[in-house]
């Protein structure tokens, strides 16, 4: 396993999707942070988290989730996941993540959920 993340953007609709590829650790949060903090200082109040090719998340990369997820509430914005694999969705529930961020099974659900 690698601990590299890849991380890259797509703008959809009225949201914009950041879709990660590896191992969400410290490093990899980082990346996702910097990425949706740039978004949310750029105005953009959607963020729609495309996991589908992260197979696990670590406990400093749930924290820091959290973190962007309070940094999106602030300012009255929503953070959405999708693709999440059955271990990491069970994860989030367990971790009260989807007390303020909702999953979505696929992208297409999370767009319409998120911009509907």
């Amino acid at each position: 396993m690698t601990d590299t993340l890849k991380v890259t953007l797509k703008k959809r609709d009225d949201l914009s999707v950041i879709y990660t590829e590896g191992y969400i650790n410290n490093q990899g949060g980082e990346e996702i942070a910097k990425i949706a903090y740039r978004l949310i200082d750029e105005g953009e109040k959607k963020l729609l988290l495309n996991l589908e090719g992260t197979k696990i998340v670590n406990s400093i990369g749930i924290s820091i989730l959290i973190e962007i997820i309070e940094r999106i509430l602030e300012i009255d914005g929503r953070l959405g996941f999708c693709s999440l694999t059955k271990t990491i969705a069970k994860t989030f529930h367990i971790m009260g993540l989807t007390q303020y961020a909702d999953i979505y099974e696929d992208e297409n659900g999370g767009v319409a959920g998120m911009t509907g």
